[in-house]
Formats: C-alpha cells, structure tokens, sequence
C-alpha cells in the first residue's frame, strides 16, 4: 500500500508541471533514441557487407600488393606494383600451387568514356573471362569476350546498365563503339541490374580484357589484385601457404616480414569486416550516450528547482507523520519515472525511425538491406535510462528529505 501511494504522489507531482517534465526527459528521449539508431543500422550495414564478402565464395583468396593494412602508411603500400606477370605464372603452375583451381588478374581506375556527344566516367575494370564465375555475373544482353580476345589485346567491352544508361539514353549499345582515352572500344555486353556485389558496383563498371586496360587504358604492367579459387573450401588453409611460399620465391622474399603482398580469404575479411564495424557502433554510441549525461544534468537540475518550489508541500507532509526515508523515495521515484519515459519514448522513436531509414535504403537506394530490431541495445537503453534517474535524482531526493519541516511550513 506504501508504495502505491507513493507511487501516485510522484505521479501528481509529475502531472503538476507537463511542460516542465516533458522538457526535463528530451534529453533522455534524443540520448536513447541515437544509441538505438546507431546500433540498429550499425547492425544493417554490418550485415549487407558480409553478404558483398560472402557472394565470392568461401574458397576465394585475394591478394593484394603492398603489406596487410594496419594504418594510413599500409593503406598507401597497397597501390605498389608488387603483383607481376611473372607471379600469375608462377601461381598458375601446379607444381607451385597444387590446389589452385583458377586464378584472375585485376586492374581497375576510373576513366571517361564517350559515345556521340555522350560522356560518363565509370569504374574500369580489367579481368578474365572467369569474373563472372567467381561473381556470379552475366550480360544479360549479348556476351563475354573470350580468352583469345584476352590474349589479342582486343578492344572490347561489357558494360553495365547506368552506363548504357548515361551513354546510350534508349539507344542500342550493342555493336556499338564507345572511346576510352582516345581509343575505340565495341561494347560486346550490357549487364542488366546488379548492382553492388562484393564491392563492386556492376552497374557503373565497363568490364575490359586485363591485357588491354593494362597496356591500352592505365599504361602498367602490375596488377591490381589477383584472385584464387581454391579446388575445394578444406584446402583454402593449404592454398594460401602455398600461395605465399610460391610469391616468396618469386620476390627472392626470405623474411617473411618482409612480405610485399598479402592474402586475405573470404572468413578473414568477414572477420574484419564483423570487427571494424563492431568498433565503430561501439564507437558512435559511445558519442551518442553523452546526451544521457546532459540529460541527467538536466534532470537533476529540473528536481532541484521543484524540491524548492515544493517547500511548503514537504513541510506539510512531514507535518503529518511521512518520514526522511518517504520525502527521498518519492522524489527519486519521481526522476527514475522521468528518465523511465523518456528511455520508452527513445527506445520507440529509435526503431521507427531505424526502420524507416532502412525501408528507405531498400527500396530506393537499391541496398540489400535488413532492418534489425537491437533488442540489446533496447534493454540497454532501458537500464541506463533508470540508472541515470536513479544517480541524477538522489542529491535533489536528498536535499528534500533534510528540510526541517518547521523551516518549509515558514518557506513563501
């Protein structure tokens, strides 16, 4: 019964001034509802990453120049020219690789490309005909060059559909003849809608044979990236060793500290992936749990104006009997329901606003994107929420329980 009609004091005393409370938990209301945010679409993007990485297969190595990316300077290395014709032979060998089941060269950038009157600037893309295997993409209009064209240097292209899009607005793309850097290119393909698959954007790319985008288009003799695919997922371990000790020798590498190259495989780069983003929501919500600081200021502020405000009701209650220990119950229960509201009211505005902005992504954005409830992140918000009631609301719940009831009665 006690706590009943504690309860119902506090509510009174709440109801009293509105305005006043719904002010006093905007700070509790913004703080939640940004951790939910942040944790929600931390989690959806999360997620839509993993599902780039995972579409090249669990069998697929990277290797990429340069040493494994730790920080900025790392970053940087990755653009040498360390990956050589030399080492895709030697990795092609079967004696060097056993395991090995295909290989592909990369080279991309970014040129201008123009038809007609007509200019766009794509990704270029420099490959085999085995990138559409390991992506899993196809033109859906006309076809992919061959090897033969590979090895001839031939001037073809696959484009992708913005590209024929901005270029060809409506006109046919097949057969005809696009320029990159001063040179005439016949778009062979045209990819329907892809879009991102494994970082890739298969929209706005021209997907050219490596020979001609090296020799013809960004003027190197390196390589990007090469990829392996391993002859099953149980040898990806052994491919990789193999794969070192192979461009070791190639490098006249003996310290493997030394390393101009690194290999990554599909469960690293998830692994990566999974812990980059982890930290960064960690990261952002962190930042966005200081508005729960400022709102508990703001609360303990706001319950120190009422306790003085409310002098003469303290006095009068301690007049008829109610002891330190009611007066300091009921004004904590009265901060603790303040920041209660405004963790529900968050934890609400947070996902509806979290779901809106990933219903937005999907379908206008062209994301594969999933809405993710935090239920963690909820309960936690939660928590806090009463926790900060409960830390910001003593000293003012204190400072009422020690008035001397002859001193309030006297208060104007």
């Amino acid at each position: 019964m006690y706590l009943k009609d504690t309860f119902k004091t506090a509510l009174k005393g709440l109801e009293a001034n509105k305005s006043r409370s719904a002010l006093t938990v905007l700070g509790i209301v913004i703080g939640i509802m940004a951790i939910i945010m942040v944790v929600a679409l931390g989690k959806g993007a999360q997620n839509l990453i993993l599902s780039q990485v995972q579409t090249m297969g669990s069998k697929t190595i990277a290797v990429a120049p340069g040493r494994q990316p730790k920080g900025i300077t790392d970053v940087l290395s990755t653009f040498t020219d360390s990956l050589k014709n030399k080492d895709l032979e030697a990795l092609k060998n079967k004696n060097n690789v056993p395991h090995l089941s295909k290989v592909m060269p990369i080279v991309f950038g970014s040129e201008t490309m123009a038809y007609s009157n007509q200019t766009y600037r794509p990704t270029i893309f420099g490959a085999t005909p085995l990138f559409s295997d390991i992506y899993n993409v196809y033109p859906d209009k006309g076809r992919l060059f061959t090897d033969d064209e590979v090895q001839s240097y031939a001037n073809v292209t696959v484009i992708g559909s913005k590209v024929e899009e901005e270029l060809f607005a409506g006109q046919e793309s097949l057969g005809a003849n696009v320029r990159i850097k001063g040179k005439s290119f016949r778009v062979i393909g045209v990819f329907g809608k892809k879009g991102q698959v494994s970082f890739v954007n298969f929209d706005d790319v021209a997907i050219v044979p490596y020979t001609t985008a090296q020799q013809y288009i960004f003027g190197i003799k390196y390589f990007n990236r090469l990829v392996v695919e391993a002859d099953d997922e149980k040898n990806v371990n052994q491919t990789v060793e193999d794969i070192k000790a192979t461009l070791r020798n190639s490098h006249s590498i003996t310290d493997p500290s030394k390393d101009d190259f690194f290999t990554e495989t599909q469960a690293q780069a998830m692994d990566m992936v999974s812990t980059i983003t982890d930290v960064l929501t960690l990261f952002l919500a962190a930042i966005a749990a200081i508005s729960l600081l400022v709102g508990g200021v703001g609360i303990m502020n706001i319950m120190l104006v009422s306790v003085t405000e409310r002098t003469r009701e303290i006095g009068l209650r301690k007049a008829v009997g109610a002891t330190d220990k009611n007066i300091l119950f009921q004004f904590l229960l009265e901060a603790m329901m303040l920041t209660a509201i405004g963790g529900i009211i968050g934890i609400a505005l947070g996902v509806s606003l979290s779901f809106i902005i990933s219903l937005v992504l999907s379908k206008f954005a062209g994301f594969s994107w999933t809405f993710i409830f935090p239920i963690s992140a909820a309960l936690l918000g939660l928590a806090v929420s009463a926790l900060v009631g409960l830390v910001f609301g003593i000293y003012p719940a204190r400072q009422a329980s020690r008035k001397s009831p002859i001193e309030a009665l006297r208060y104007e």
